[in-house]
């Protein structure tokens, strides 16, 4: 199974196109899927910026590269020493913004970030710590996108964690963004 996964993926990354417009849900799961890192945002707690909003990038898999690994669901490797932890700790409300920028595909078409052709989706959530049953799971997602994550060191005591997504907000077209339920969202595959 896990080779014919593979081979699969290899033939539909080499014809895989994005999903056309009128499919927010499949397109939010598409860039998600597509990104290794995202800015999360998060209401800061630290001394000369408490309540204001404070971004910081993380890298994050929903699931293994290619078409049979998708969950759907952020997943992020945390350690409590690092400042935007250190925010969810006093509010774990956040945001988080993956972006097409990241891909080969708006460089290829020439398309600015901030150009709504190049998607980018916003999720709105927390940020929990996956529980044993799901942490082989958020280890495998991860270690097979972010290798180097395996030697980091341990005495600072990382740690699996997810993005629980309430909100996703769509920009991948012209004429404003498109709401999205988690219900949906999750229905479809990227």
């Amino acid at each position: 199974l896990l080779l014919l996964c593979a081979a699969s993926g290899l033939l539909l990354a080499a014809v895989a196109t994005i999903p056309p417009p009128e499919e927010a849900a499949r397109m939010a799961r598409y860039v998600l899927h597509s990104c290794d890192w995202g800015a999360l945002a998060t209401l800061s707690a630290q001394e000369g910026l408490r309540g204001r909003p404070f971004a910081n990038i993380f890298s994050l898999s929903d699931g293994p590269p290619g078409p049979c690994g998708g969950s759907g669901v952020p997943y992020l490797y945390l350690t409590d020493m690092e400042i935007s932890v250190q925010d969810l700790e006093v509010n774990s409300n956040a945001s988080l913004t993956v972006s097409l920028a990241q891909t080969p595909y708006c460089r290829k078409h020439k398309y600015d970030p901030q150009n709504p052709l190049c998607a980018h989706i916003i999720f709105v959530g927390s940020i929990v710590k996956v529980n044993d049953s799901e942490a082989g799971l958020a280890k495998k997602a991860l270690f097979s996108r972010h290798p180097e994550m395996e030697s980091w060191p341990k005495d600072h005591n990382w740690f699996f964690a997810k993005f629980n997504i309430t909100n996703i907000w769509v920009l991948d077209y012209f004429g404003g963004l498109k709401i999205v339920t988690p219900e949906e969202y999750y229905s479809v595959k990227p």
